[in-house]
């Protein structure tokens, strides 16, 4: 088994090549103006006047620096209509201890909670923290502004769950041939927007490597299959909320496990996580789903029959893919 299958939503989990995913909670902000006002936004005064509300009671928001709440402004406000928003933002909480079952100073807990207990209470606090801050308005200097609140797709795991168990279901009763209905599972992971140096050879090439990745994520689980390309669309998709990594060469990875419970330990795991790298300050915000396209089936995806060698020089230009089947004894490298 796995460290992913009994880790918890406040832990973190160490990775090969000096990775680690630091657990957090990530919360996208919307702001809409709330009066008839035309000013146009103050982008500091906003985040001020919210970081007051986050640290101050009822929510006291423990550590929270300024660095992890970003807001700007959306352009040509002065073509948006009134129920438009006017400005985004996202925060992060990343200091999640409080929530971990500990004996602390005047607070001496009988027993410690379970796995099963402590994810609750995780939800709990998350569910009650976006209720408190879903429709609150911030006055500005007499200018007020509404905040709606939500959990990325990509950080919610249980929704990411029922979103998988009801595309199966929805396919195995449309399916035709009642003899053939047997449900499905998943097994795919897609993560977008990891830097390709983190996955790389030291000192041989900035591009990800199979057997760098291939080693980084079976510590979430047994591989089948796996995929690195490029995603040079994932700068423009942040549109400039994501600098720091948009500089750098990003890749899309695909990772296929041996069976459904790897799949979903990973998947957990992953999610409500940011990727870290030691000696390194940037903390990376991937985005992970599952694969409801069947990449992995599909005809786009031809493995190589070799173990990890280049295609064909003909084949220069076509995207690369590769399989994850590494012998021991017989590893080749190769160039990125």
């Amino acid at each position: 088994m796995s460290a992913a299958a009994n880790l918890r939503s406040t832990e973190p989990l160490p990775l090969p090549s000096g990775l680690s995913l630091a657990p957090r909670l990530k919360l996208l902000l919307t702001f809409f103006r709330a009066d008839l006002s035309v000013r146009p936004v103050d982008e500091w005064q906003l985040k001020s006047a919210l970081l007051a509300f986050l640290r101050d009671p009822p929510l006291s928001l423990p550590l929270l620096p300024d660095s992890d709440l970003s807001v700007r402004s959306l352009p040509d406000l002065h073509k948006r209509r009134r129920d438009e928003p006017v400005a985004s933002g996202i925060l992060h909480v990343r200091d999640l201890s409080f929530l971990r079952p500990r004996n602390s100073k005047g607070h001496d807990e009988a027993e410690e909670m379970t796995r099963e207990q402590e994810e609750e209470k995780y939800f709990h606090w998350r569910s009650s923290l976006v209720e408190k801050l879903a429709g609150i308005e911030l006055n500005l200097e007499g200018v007020k502004f509404r905040m709606s609140v939500e959990i990325p797709p990509s950080d919610d795991f249980r929704a990411m769950k029922k979103s998988w168990e009801n595309f199966y279901a929805s396919e195995l009763l449309s399916s035709r041939n009642p003899v053939r209905k047997i449900a499905k599972r998943p097994d795919t992971i897609v993560v977008r927007g990891v830097p390709s140096r983190w996955f790389a050879e030291t000192r041989i090439s900035s591009n990800a490597s199979t057997l760098v990745t291939h080693t980084i994520f079976s510590a979430l689980g047994k591989i089948r299959n796996l995929n690195i390309s490029s995603d040079d669309e994932w700068g423009a998709k942040q549109d400039g909320t994501n600098k720091e990594i948009i500089s750098g060469l990003n890749c899309k990875v695909w990772v296929q496990f041996e069976n459904f419970d790897d799949f979903n330990s990973a998947m957990k795991a992953l999610c409500g996580h940011s990727l870290e790298k030691e000696g390194s300050r940037l903390k990376v915000d991937y985005e992970v789903t599952w694969d409801r396209e069947g990449f992995f089936r599909s005809a786009q995806y031809e493995p190589v029959r070799s173990n990890l060698e280049e295609r064909d020089p003909l084949d220069h230009g076509r995207k690369k893919h590769y399989t994850s089947r590494v012998g021991s004894d017989n590893r080749k490298r190769f160039r990125d």
